[in-house]
Protein backbone atom coordinates (compact mmCIF):
# COMPACT_ATOMS: atom_id res chain seq x y z
CA UNK A 1 0.00 0.00 0.00
CA UNK A 2 2.56 2.73 0.70
CA UNK A 3 4.35 1.33 -2.80
CA UNK A 4 0.97 2.54 -4.70
CA UNK A 5 0.82 6.00 -2.30
CA UNK A 6 4.02 6.71 -3.57
CA UNK A 7 3.52 6.20 -7.05
CA UNK A 8 0.34 7.98 -6.78
CA UNK A 9 2.43 10.87 -5.41
CA UNK A 10 4.93 10.44 -8.08
CA UNK A 11 2.11 10.84 -11.05
CA UNK A 12 1.35 13.66 -9.05
CA UNK A 13 5.20 15.13 -9.23
CA UNK A 14 4.90 14.38 -12.64
CA UNK A 15 1.75 15.92 -13.67
CA UNK A 16 3.18 19.47 -12.07
CA UNK A 17 6.15 19.24 -13.56
CA UNK A 18 4.80 18.48 -16.92
CA UNK A 19 3.28 21.45 -18.65
CA UNK A 20 6.99 23.37 -18.78
CA UNK A 21 9.12 20.19 -19.46
CA UNK A 22 7.47 19.55 -22.43
CA UNK A 23 7.84 23.21 -23.78
CA UNK A 24 11.31 23.44 -24.39
CA UNK A 25 11.37 20.29 -27.15
CA UNK A 26 8.47 21.79 -28.75
CA UNK A 27 10.32 25.34 -29.05
CA UNK A 28 13.21 24.40 -30.13
CA UNK A 29 12.38 21.38 -32.23
CA UNK A 30 13.65 18.62 -30.36
CA UNK A 31 11.52 15.09 -29.70
CA UNK A 32 9.07 15.70 -26.95
CA UNK A 33 9.41 11.86 -25.67
CA UNK A 34 12.90 12.60 -25.54
CA UNK A 35 12.45 14.86 -23.17
CA UNK A 36 10.35 12.85 -21.20
CA UNK A 37 12.95 9.85 -21.22
CA UNK A 38 15.98 12.31 -20.47
CA UNK A 39 13.91 13.37 -17.46
CA UNK A 40 13.16 10.30 -16.45
CA UNK A 41 17.06 9.09 -16.75
CA UNK A 42 18.67 12.12 -15.72
CA UNK A 43 16.59 12.22 -12.36
CA UNK A 44 17.25 8.48 -11.81
CA UNK A 45 21.02 9.38 -12.35
CA UNK A 46 20.38 12.59 -9.61
CA UNK A 47 18.58 10.21 -7.06
CA UNK A 48 21.49 7.68 -7.28
CA UNK A 49 24.46 10.12 -7.39
CA UNK A 50 22.65 11.63 -3.91
CA UNK A 51 22.12 8.05 -2.62
CA UNK A 52 18.19 8.83 -2.69
CA UNK A 53 18.20 11.42 -0.23
CA UNK A 54 17.02 14.40 -1.56
CA UNK A 55 13.52 15.29 -3.31
CA UNK A 56 14.13 16.97 -6.78
CA UNK A 57 12.97 16.13 -9.78
CA UNK A 58 14.43 17.22 -13.15
CA UNK A 59 13.46 18.65 -16.30
CA UNK A 60 14.02 20.82 -19.29
CA UNK A 61 16.12 23.80 -19.00
CA UNK A 62 14.45 27.05 -20.48
CA UNK A 63 18.52 28.32 -19.92
CA UNK A 64 19.26 26.35 -23.28
CA UNK A 65 16.30 26.83 -25.44
CA UNK A 66 18.03 30.23 -27.16
CA UNK A 67 21.20 28.49 -27.60
CA UNK A 68 19.74 25.25 -29.40
CA UNK A 69 17.84 26.89 -31.48
CA UNK A 70 21.47 28.77 -32.62
CA UNK A 71 23.13 25.68 -32.93
CA UNK A 72 20.99 23.79 -34.73
CA UNK A 73 20.81 26.55 -37.18
CA UNK A 74 24.81 26.92 -36.79
CA UNK A 75 26.00 23.11 -37.30
CA UNK A 76 23.32 20.87 -37.45
CA UNK A 77 21.70 18.15 -34.79
CA UNK A 78 24.28 15.81 -34.05
CA UNK A 79 27.03 18.90 -33.28
CA UNK A 80 24.07 20.37 -30.91
CA UNK A 81 23.75 17.06 -28.87
CA UNK A 82 27.40 17.01 -28.55
CA UNK A 83 27.77 20.47 -27.07
CA UNK A 84 24.80 19.83 -24.72
CA UNK A 85 26.58 16.85 -23.71
CA UNK A 86 29.94 18.80 -22.99
CA UNK A 87 27.68 21.09 -21.39
CA UNK A 88 26.63 18.66 -18.70
CA UNK A 89 31.04 19.17 -17.78
CA UNK A 90 30.07 22.31 -16.46
CA UNK A 91 28.23 20.88 -13.73
CA UNK A 92 31.23 19.14 -12.79
CA UNK A 93 33.77 21.49 -12.66
CA UNK A 94 31.49 23.31 -10.49
CA UNK A 95 30.97 20.24 -8.59
CA UNK A 96 34.84 19.96 -8.21
CA UNK A 97 34.68 23.94 -7.16
CA UNK A 98 32.53 23.38 -4.13
CA UNK A 99 34.26 20.60 -2.64
CA UNK A 100 37.67 21.90 -2.98
CA UNK A 101 36.38 25.68 -1.99
CA UNK A 102 33.28 25.41 -0.91
CA UNK A 103 30.31 27.06 -1.74
CA UNK A 104 31.72 30.62 -0.98
CA UNK A 105 34.05 30.19 -3.62
CA UNK A 106 30.59 29.66 -6.31
CA UNK A 107 29.46 33.00 -4.56
CA UNK A 108 32.32 35.15 -5.09
CA UNK A 109 32.78 34.03 -8.63
CA UNK A 110 29.14 34.15 -9.59
CA UNK A 111 27.87 37.68 -7.33
CA UNK A 112 24.13 38.09 -7.60
CA UNK A 113 25.30 41.45 -9.74
CA UNK A 114 26.38 38.44 -12.69
CA UNK A 115 23.61 36.08 -12.35
CA UNK A 116 20.67 38.13 -12.17
CA UNK A 117 21.38 39.96 -15.61
CA UNK A 118 22.30 36.55 -17.41
CA UNK A 119 19.12 35.04 -16.06
CA UNK A 120 16.95 38.24 -17.22
CA UNK A 121 18.86 37.70 -20.94
CA UNK A 122 17.81 33.66 -20.67
CA UNK A 123 14.08 35.07 -21.08
CA UNK A 124 14.37 38.20 -22.98
CA UNK A 125 16.38 36.51 -25.63
CA UNK A 126 13.30 34.57 -26.51
CA UNK A 127 10.85 37.05 -26.32
CA UNK A 128 10.80 37.58 -30.14
CA UNK A 129 10.05 34.03 -30.47
CA UNK A 130 6.90 34.08 -28.21
CA UNK A 131 5.76 37.43 -29.53
CA UNK A 132 6.29 35.34 -33.55
CA UNK A 133 3.99 32.55 -32.35
CA UNK A 134 1.35 34.77 -30.34
CA UNK A 135 0.89 36.13 -34.08
CA UNK A 136 0.68 32.42 -35.55
CA UNK A 137 4.32 32.85 -37.32
CA UNK A 138 6.78 30.40 -37.76
CA UNK A 139 9.87 30.97 -40.05
CA UNK A 140 8.60 34.12 -41.04
CA UNK A 141 5.47 32.54 -42.45
CA UNK A 142 2.08 33.14 -41.17
CA UNK A 143 0.93 29.53 -40.65
CA UNK A 144 -2.11 30.78 -38.32
CA UNK A 145 -4.47 33.45 -39.73
CA UNK A 146 -3.22 36.91 -37.99
CA UNK A 147 -6.46 37.60 -36.09
CA UNK A 148 -7.56 33.75 -34.96
CA UNK A 149 -4.05 33.51 -33.65
CA UNK A 150 -4.38 36.68 -31.55
CA UNK A 151 -7.69 35.81 -30.55
CA UNK A 152 -6.45 32.03 -29.35
CA UNK A 153 -3.25 32.97 -28.05
CA UNK A 154 -4.99 36.18 -25.83
CA UNK A 155 -7.40 33.61 -24.69
CA UNK A 156 -4.81 31.19 -23.38
CA UNK A 157 -2.74 34.12 -22.22
CA UNK A 158 -5.62 34.95 -20.09
CA UNK A 159 -6.46 31.86 -18.84
CA UNK A 160 -2.98 31.37 -17.61
CA UNK A 161 -2.96 34.62 -15.59
CA UNK A 162 -6.10 33.82 -13.78
CA UNK A 163 -4.90 30.45 -12.64
CA UNK A 164 -1.48 31.64 -11.51
CA UNK A 165 -3.18 34.77 -9.79
CA UNK A 166 -6.56 33.51 -8.48
CA UNK A 167 -6.32 29.71 -8.39
CA UNK A 168 -5.98 27.36 -5.63
CA UNK A 169 -2.53 26.54 -4.24
CA UNK A 170 -2.36 23.22 -6.43
CA UNK A 171 -3.91 25.20 -9.68
CA UNK A 172 -0.96 27.67 -8.97
CA UNK A 173 1.58 24.64 -9.54
CA UNK A 174 0.26 23.99 -12.82
CA UNK A 175 -0.70 27.44 -14.60
CA UNK A 176 0.94 26.20 -17.50
CA UNK A 177 -0.66 23.00 -18.00
CA UNK A 178 -4.45 24.30 -17.86
CA UNK A 179 -3.75 27.15 -20.10
CA UNK A 180 -2.46 24.75 -22.88
CA UNK A 181 -5.21 22.88 -22.26
CA UNK A 182 -7.40 25.35 -22.25
CA UNK A 183 -6.01 26.97 -25.53
CA UNK A 184 -6.32 23.09 -27.14
CA UNK A 185 -10.03 22.88 -26.49
CA UNK A 186 -10.14 26.79 -28.10
CA UNK A 187 -8.28 25.78 -31.09
CA UNK A 188 -10.23 22.85 -31.26
CA UNK A 189 -13.54 24.48 -31.29
CA UNK A 190 -12.25 26.91 -33.76
CA UNK A 191 -11.03 24.05 -36.33
CA UNK A 192 -7.47 24.99 -35.81
CA UNK A 193 -6.81 21.44 -34.44
CA UNK A 194 -5.11 18.94 -36.83
CA UNK A 195 -5.85 15.51 -35.34
CA UNK A 196 -4.67 13.28 -38.18
CA UNK A 197 -1.16 12.54 -36.59
CA UNK A 198 -3.04 11.65 -33.11
CA UNK A 199 -5.04 8.52 -35.29
CA UNK A 200 -1.89 7.63 -37.42
CA UNK A 201 0.36 7.73 -34.50
CA UNK A 202 0.80 3.91 -32.62
CA UNK A 203 0.03 3.41 -29.01
CA UNK A 204 3.46 2.36 -28.89
CA UNK A 205 6.38 3.78 -30.29
CA UNK A 206 10.43 3.78 -29.66
CA UNK A 207 11.51 7.36 -29.38
CA UNK A 208 13.80 8.45 -32.63
CA UNK A 209 17.25 9.07 -30.99
CA UNK A 210 19.98 11.49 -32.14
CA UNK A 211 23.32 10.48 -31.65
CA UNK A 212 25.99 13.13 -31.15
CA UNK A 213 28.20 13.88 -33.41
CA UNK A 214 31.31 15.22 -32.31
CA UNK A 215 32.10 19.58 -33.07
CA UNK A 216 34.44 21.45 -30.80
CA UNK A 217 32.77 24.66 -31.74
CA UNK A 218 29.53 23.37 -30.66
CA UNK A 219 30.98 22.59 -27.15
CA UNK A 220 32.61 25.47 -26.65
CA UNK A 221 29.27 27.33 -27.45
CA UNK A 222 27.16 25.51 -25.08
CA UNK A 223 29.75 25.59 -22.16
CA UNK A 224 29.05 29.08 -20.78
CA UNK A 225 25.67 28.74 -21.49
CA UNK A 226 25.49 26.01 -18.59
CA UNK A 227 26.83 28.31 -15.67
CA UNK A 228 23.10 29.63 -15.33
CA UNK A 229 21.33 26.93 -14.58
CA UNK A 230 23.88 25.18 -12.77
CA UNK A 231 23.76 28.43 -9.78
CA UNK A 232 20.12 27.78 -10.52
CA UNK A 233 20.47 23.98 -9.35
CA UNK A 234 22.02 24.84 -6.85
CA UNK A 235 18.94 27.10 -5.58
CA UNK A 236 16.63 25.12 -5.97
CA UNK A 237 18.76 22.34 -3.81
CA UNK A 238 18.87 25.18 -1.10
CA UNK A 239 15.11 25.61 -1.67
CA UNK A 240 13.85 22.50 -1.47
CA UNK A 241 16.55 22.26 1.97
CA UNK A 242 13.84 24.80 3.14
CA UNK A 243 11.12 23.13 2.80
CA UNK A 244 12.14 19.59 4.22
CA UNK A 245 13.97 21.10 7.06
CA UNK A 246 17.63 19.56 6.38
CA UNK A 247 20.78 20.69 4.83
CA UNK A 248 21.37 18.82 1.84
CA UNK A 249 24.24 21.16 0.77
CA UNK A 250 26.03 18.98 3.78
CA UNK A 251 24.32 15.56 3.14
CA UNK A 252 24.70 14.84 0.57
CA UNK A 253 26.52 17.55 -0.59
CA UNK A 254 25.88 19.71 -3.18
CA UNK A 255 29.42 18.38 -5.24
CA UNK A 256 27.27 14.92 -5.22
CA UNK A 257 24.20 17.10 -6.20
CA UNK A 258 25.55 18.81 -9.06
CA UNK A 259 27.50 16.14 -10.15
CA UNK A 260 24.10 14.27 -10.37
CA UNK A 261 22.62 17.04 -12.52
CA UNK A 262 25.36 16.99 -14.90
CA UNK A 263 25.52 13.08 -15.91
CA UNK A 264 21.61 14.05 -16.53
CA UNK A 265 22.55 16.73 -19.30
CA UNK A 266 24.93 14.64 -20.30
CA UNK A 267 22.94 11.81 -21.11
CA UNK A 268 20.20 13.71 -22.08
CA UNK A 269 22.93 14.98 -24.88
CA UNK A 270 23.86 11.52 -25.82
CA UNK A 271 20.34 10.92 -26.42
CA UNK A 272 18.68 13.60 -28.17
CA UNK A 273 16.97 15.72 -25.58
CA UNK A 274 17.46 19.14 -23.96
CA UNK A 275 19.57 19.29 -20.86
CA UNK A 276 17.49 18.93 -17.32
CA UNK A 277 17.53 21.28 -14.59
CA UNK A 278 15.75 21.52 -11.13
CA UNK A 279 12.02 22.46 -10.59
CA UNK A 280 10.70 25.40 -8.86
CA UNK A 281 7.08 23.95 -9.38
CA UNK A 282 8.22 20.33 -7.84
CA UNK A 283 10.02 22.31 -4.57
CA UNK A 284 6.11 24.13 -4.61
CA UNK A 285 4.34 20.69 -4.77
CA UNK A 286 7.00 19.17 -1.91
CA UNK A 287 5.55 22.61 0.58
CA UNK A 288 1.75 22.12 -0.41
CA UNK A 289 2.12 18.07 0.23
CA UNK A 290 4.26 17.86 3.36
CA UNK A 291 5.63 14.59 1.37
CA UNK A 292 9.52 14.76 0.59
CA UNK A 293 10.16 11.36 0.28
CA UNK A 294 13.07 11.34 -2.25
CA UNK A 295 11.24 7.60 -3.81
CA UNK A 296 8.63 9.90 -5.10
CA UNK A 297 10.86 11.25 -7.30
CA UNK A 298 11.91 7.71 -8.49
CA UNK A 299 8.37 6.68 -9.38
CA UNK A 300 8.07 10.37 -11.28
CA UNK A 301 10.84 9.48 -13.01
CA UNK A 302 9.92 6.06 -14.23
CA UNK A 303 6.57 7.15 -15.25
CA UNK A 304 8.18 9.81 -17.53
CA UNK A 305 10.28 7.39 -18.99
CA UNK A 306 7.39 4.99 -20.02
CA UNK A 307 5.35 8.29 -21.18
CA UNK A 308 8.37 8.08 -23.71
CA UNK A 309 7.17 5.57 -25.75
CA UNK A 310 3.56 6.44 -25.66
CA UNK A 311 3.14 7.16 -29.35
CA UNK A 312 -0.35 9.14 -29.30
CA UNK A 313 -0.06 10.94 -26.81
CA UNK A 314 3.43 12.48 -28.12
CA UNK A 315 1.55 12.72 -31.26
CA UNK A 316 -0.85 15.06 -28.99
CA UNK A 317 1.66 17.23 -28.36
CA UNK A 318 2.63 17.66 -32.20
CA UNK A 319 -0.76 18.90 -32.61
CA UNK A 320 -0.55 21.69 -30.30
CA UNK A 321 -1.32 25.13 -32.29
CA UNK A 322 1.53 27.59 -32.21
CA UNK A 323 -0.94 30.50 -31.00
CA UNK A 324 -1.44 28.30 -27.62
CA UNK A 325 2.10 27.89 -26.97
CA UNK A 326 3.06 31.41 -27.82
CA UNK A 327 0.09 32.98 -25.25
CA UNK A 328 1.65 30.74 -22.54
CA UNK A 329 5.50 31.75 -23.39
CA UNK A 330 4.51 35.37 -23.20
CA UNK A 331 3.80 34.89 -19.50
CA UNK A 332 6.59 32.36 -19.16
CA UNK A 333 9.45 34.05 -20.55
CA UNK A 334 8.55 37.49 -18.90
CA UNK A 335 8.70 35.44 -15.75
CA UNK A 336 11.68 34.32 -15.98
CA UNK A 337 13.39 37.70 -17.18
CA UNK A 338 11.43 38.71 -13.60
CA UNK A 339 13.07 36.22 -11.62
CA UNK A 340 16.85 38.10 -12.84
CA UNK A 341 15.26 41.52 -11.68
CA UNK A 342 14.25 39.70 -8.41
CA UNK A 343 17.51 38.61 -7.89
CA UNK A 344 19.27 42.03 -8.12
CA UNK A 345 16.19 43.54 -6.11
CA UNK A 346 17.03 40.67 -2.96
CA UNK A 347 21.02 41.40 -3.22
CA UNK A 348 20.24 44.58 -2.70
CA UNK A 349 23.00 45.82 -6.08
CA UNK A 350 23.71 48.92 -5.91
CA UNK A 351 23.23 49.80 -9.44
CA UNK A 352 24.45 53.30 -8.73
CA UNK A 353 27.96 51.44 -8.40
CA UNK A 354 29.74 52.18 -11.86
CA UNK A 355 31.15 48.39 -11.55
CA UNK A 356 27.34 47.22 -10.97
CA UNK A 357 25.97 49.20 -13.87
CA UNK A 358 28.57 48.71 -16.05
CA UNK A 359 27.79 45.00 -15.84
CA UNK A 360 24.25 44.92 -15.88
CA UNK A 361 23.53 47.21 -18.65
CA UNK A 362 26.37 45.66 -21.35
CA UNK A 363 25.09 41.98 -20.61
CA UNK A 364 21.13 42.87 -21.30
CA UNK A 365 22.79 45.01 -23.98
CA UNK A 366 24.59 42.12 -25.31
CA UNK A 367 22.21 39.23 -25.02
CA UNK A 368 18.66 41.08 -26.11
CA UNK A 369 20.71 42.76 -28.95
CA UNK A 370 21.73 39.59 -30.43
CA UNK A 371 25.26 40.01 -30.59
CA UNK A 372 27.36 36.80 -31.58
CA UNK A 373 31.77 36.71 -31.10
CA UNK A 374 33.13 34.61 -33.63
CA UNK A 375 36.95 33.85 -33.39
CA UNK A 376 37.60 31.80 -36.37
CA UNK A 377 35.34 28.54 -36.64
CA UNK A 378 34.54 29.39 -32.74
CA UNK A 379 31.36 31.39 -31.79
CA UNK A 380 30.03 32.69 -28.68
CA UNK A 381 26.33 33.86 -28.37
CA UNK A 382 23.13 34.88 -26.57
CA UNK A 383 23.29 33.33 -22.47
CA UNK A 384 26.72 31.72 -23.31
CA UNK A 385 28.43 34.76 -24.05
CA UNK A 386 26.85 37.00 -21.65
CA UNK A 387 28.06 34.53 -18.93
CA UNK A 388 31.38 35.18 -19.93
CA UNK A 389 31.11 39.03 -19.98
CA UNK A 390 29.35 38.99 -16.75
CA UNK A 391 32.33 37.05 -15.23
CA UNK A 392 34.97 38.64 -16.91
CA UNK A 393 33.90 42.22 -16.16
CA UNK A 394 33.48 41.27 -12.72
CA UNK A 395 36.79 39.99 -12.09
CA UNK A 396 38.75 43.15 -13.56
CA UNK A 397 36.32 46.21 -12.88
CA UNK A 398 37.44 47.56 -9.30
CA UNK A 399 35.10 47.62 -6.78
CA UNK A 400 34.67 51.29 -6.15
CA UNK A 401 31.38 53.41 -5.61
CA UNK A 402 31.09 56.74 -7.37
CA UNK A 403 28.07 58.18 -7.34
CA UNK A 404 28.34 61.55 -8.05
CA UNK A 405 29.83 60.42 -11.46
CA UNK A 406 27.12 58.35 -12.03
CA UNK A 407 24.60 60.78 -11.18
CA UNK A 408 26.19 63.84 -13.20
CA UNK A 409 26.31 61.66 -16.58
CA UNK A 410 22.42 60.59 -16.01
Amino acid sequence: MQHFKQAVSGAQILFVAFGAMVLVPLLTGLNPAMALLGAGIGTLLFQFTTGFKVPIFLGSSFAFIAPIIYSMQEWGMGATMFGLFAAGFMYFVFAALVKWRGLAAVHKLLPPVVIGPVIMVIGLSVAAVASQMAMGQAGGNQVVEYGQALLLSGFTFAVTVIVAVFGSKMMKLIPILIGVASGYIAAWMMGLVDTSGIAAAPWFQVPQFHSPEVNWQAALFMLPVAIAPAIEHIGGVMAIGKVTGKYYAANPGLHRTLGGDGLGVCVAGLIGGPPVTTYGEVTGAVMLTKNSNPFIMTWAAVFAICMAFFGKFNAFLASIPLPVMGGVMILLFGTIASLGLKTLIDAKVDLMQPKNLVIVSSVLTTGVGGMVIKAGTVSFAGVGLCAILAIVLNLVLPNRPDNDTVNENI
